[in-house]
């Protein structure tokens, strides 16, 4: 519908959901419901203002006078508009009049029956209006629930903000009947549309759902949006041989975007308002939420996931999801096939699996010959390196590891270091020397003058299993090595070894971050040596003092 369309209310049938005519169903008086008088229209008062004219008074009339009722047929055909603007007065409309039906209880209040078997029965005519007015309301709903996917950014935050503003006070003013006294009620319905529209599997909604966190800060919303996610994640390969990407980023957003407090306690931030809330009420308690947290992750996670979204998920793990859980222990299996697959993935599976091995009492029989598989060259250049060495000095920190175990990461990783930048030695370097002050027995591998030469080695770099790499037989030559290198501060780390090592351990830390440039940057500051005196005394001028031999023999001219 144009602007330039004149709004009229002739007898209707069901089109695309807008409702019938109920000119036969009685209203507020004998003549029964009938298209509204009013003047002017659209025609010839084109543009958002004329639009807005329009259908303030289409919503008046409809507010003050059950006999107009009609009307919202109108305000429900511009709502499928073309027009942007006219979109945004139609939404605007919508929101004021249902939102004012839904305050005065002119709504039907129960299971919805079908129109036609309301409005050709022998009900009274209240009745028949308000299931009448109340099938209009759901043809809203679903219309702004479409128009979450708008080109424009502007109509779908406004219709986002329209629908929870219905789930506001659909919430105070429930359109069903409680079960028991104080039953909680909540427009489930409505908000599973908000949360479907959210989750589309055709386009990005990043920026709707940046929105959408503003509503997570209320507990009551947040439980909802748990259980609705769940629900839409559990169904998304339902009849679907692939599931787009853009589902997999819509739902990790929204499902990242959801936070619960760390401190016990009863909750009471409701977006809906209630008198008093009732301890019965599963909403109200954060042992609740921890559950409906848990099985929305769950549910999430058992699906087979992008690459890129398992790594988004590894990387917020530790922090923002299982000190959350219920039960922690349920995510064994998802870290295990994480830690399987190699490369960067592992490497972030290993902060969530640190938690559940310390915290959780998590038995891993092979967690160490894996991790020792993760030391290639290709470690010293990842994303996550820092995060890779400040586990693995975690991993490595027990006195009770074997020497043969220690022993081999010390070799694995001194091998890797001939190759590895400068940046990454600076860092490996005090790794491999905090590793020789924790296990005293391994310190054979700095000092072994009867051992092999260079080209008979007994250390295996291509074996998987670190006891079988014959590590503790061989020696630390490639730190020997290093101490040739070309940058001095490497050369001064590698040196180390050549001393006895200090007993307090040195924090790699600080170093975990270093960057080549941080290194170039500290080198060109560095200031040079202060000149050498070539003399007693200072010489002035070009051939020295007048009383000079070289000044009496020689003139400047």
């Amino acid at each position: 519908m144009r602007a330039t369309a004149r709004l009229s209310c002739p007898a209707r049938r069901d089109d695309g959901g807008s409702g019938r005519d109920v000119s036969g169903a009685p209203g507020g008086g004998a003549t029964g419901l009938v298209c509204p008088a009013w003047g002017g229209g659209m025609e010839g008062d084109a543009g958002p203002g004329g639009a807005r004219r329009a259908l303030g008074h289409l919503v008046e009339a409809v507010l003050a006078s059950r006999g107009e009722a009609n009307a919202v047929f109108d305000i429900l055909a511009v709502l499928q508009s073309e027009d942007q603007e006219e979109i945004q007065e139609a939404v605007h409309a919508c929101s004021r009049l249902f939102g004012a039906l839904l305050a005065r209880g002119e709504l039907f209040v129960g299971p919805l029956p079908s129109e036609e078997m309301v409005l050709t029965g022998s009900r009274g005519a209240t009745r028949k209006y308000k299931v009448w007015m109340r099938h209009r309301y759901q043809s809203c709903c679903n219309r702004l629930g479409e128009l979450l996917a708008h080109p424009s950014f502007q109509v779908k935050e406004l219709a986002l903000s329209t629908l929870m503003k219905f789930v506001q006070l659909e919430g105070e003013h429930p359109l069903e009947q409680p079960k028991w006294e104080s039953n909680y009620l909540f427009p489930h319905q409505l908000f599973r549309l908000v949360v479907g529209g959210l989750l589309s599997p055709e386009e990005d909604r990043s920026l709707l759902l940046s929105q959408f966190r503003e509503f997570l800060e209320h507990d009551d919303i947040r439980y909802h949006t748990m259980q609705a996610a769940s629900d839409t994640v559990a169904r998304a390969t339902d009849g679907r041989p692939e599931v787009p990407l853009a589902f997999w980023n819509n739902a990790f957003m929204l499902l990242s975007s959801v936070s619960l407090p760390r401190q016990e306690g009863t909750l009471s931030s409701f977006y809906v308002k209630h008198t008093e809330l009732s301890d019965k009420w599963k909403v109200v308690h954060l042992k609740e939420h921890r559950k409906a947290f848990q099985q929305m992750w769950l549910r999430f996670l058992k699906h087979q996931l992008p690459l890129r979204v398992c790594k988004k998920v590894l990387v917020i793990m530790h922090d923002s999801i299982l000190p959350h859980l219920a039960q922690p222990s349920l995510m064994i299996d998802f870290l295990t096939r994480a830690y399987d697959i190699g490369g960067a993935v592992s490497l972030l599976a290993l902060n969530g699996l640190f938690i559940l091995i310390h915290k959780h009492n998590l038995e891993y029989p092979d967690f160490y010959r894996k991790l020792y598989g993760l030391l290639d060259p290709s470690v010293f250049h990842v994303k996550y390196r820092a995060r890779f060495f400040h586990l693995a000095d975690l991993f490595l920190s027990s006195s009770h590891l074997p020497a043969y175990l220690v022993a081999a990461f010390a070799k694995r990783l001194a091998r890797l270091a001939l190759t590895a930048p400068p940046e990454a030695l600076l860092m490996v370097l005090p790794f491999i020397c905090n590793l020789l002050r924790r296990h005293p027995a391994c310190r054979v591998l700095m000092h072994r003058p009867r051992g092999p030469e260079l080209d008979a080695d007994p250390y295996d770099p291509t074996e998987e299993d670190p006891a079988q790499s014959r590590a503790l037989e061989s020696s630390l030559w490639e730190l020997q090595a290093l101490q040739q290198h070309y940058h001095p501060e490497v050369s001064k780390a590698a040196s180390a070894i050549n001393q006895a090592l200090s007993v307090p351990e040195v924090s790699i830390a600080p170093l975990l971050e270093v960057t080549a440039f941080e290194i170039f940057e500290r080198d060109l500051k560095k200031k040079g040596p202060e000149s050498v005196p070539l003399e007693f005394i200072p010489a002035r001028g070009l051939l020295g003092r007048r009383e000079d031999l070289c000044a009496q023999l020689f003139t400047l001219s």
